[in-house]
């Protein structure tokens, strides 16, 4: 079975960058969607980025749009996200998931992604 591990998360100031990983082992062949979300406390868990991978098509959150990109590394059976200009909104613990079992591209659908790793987390100062 697949298994997800965030890193890359630490302490920035606001308009500072950091680039999370998240590497996949095990069989993940029919993995077509990742994505990374996010939740901070108090607040529900929402998305932040997906991608489908045969294509390399991306789709982001309005609040990101613009400062976050997701990329993969196939070599590395690796996704990340690289996070520009961040903002202390954007503090929350950054979660990385794989969907294998959809046709279609699940978006930001929480139930759709069947895998899901520990989580890494982001803090922005102002």
């Amino acid at each position: 079975q697949v298994q997800l591990v965030e890193s890359g998360g630490g302490s920035v100031q606001a308009g500072g960058s950091l680039r999370l990983s998240c590497a996949a082992s095990g069989y993940s062949s029919d993995i077509n969607y990742m994505g990374w979300f996010r939740q901070a406390p108090g607040k529900e868990r929402e998305g932040v980025a997906t991608i489908y991978l045969p294509f390399y098509q991306t789709y982001y959150a309005d609040s990101v749009k613009g400062r976050f990109t997701i990329s993969r590394d196939n070599a590395k059976n690796s996704v990340y996200l690289q996070m520009n200009s961040l903002k202390p909104e954007d503090t929350a613990m950054y979660y990385c998931a794989a969907d294998s079992r959809s046709g279609a591209w699940p978006f930001f659908d929480r139930s759709k992604y069947n895998v899901w790793g520990q989580g890494t987390q982001v803090t922005v100062s102002s």
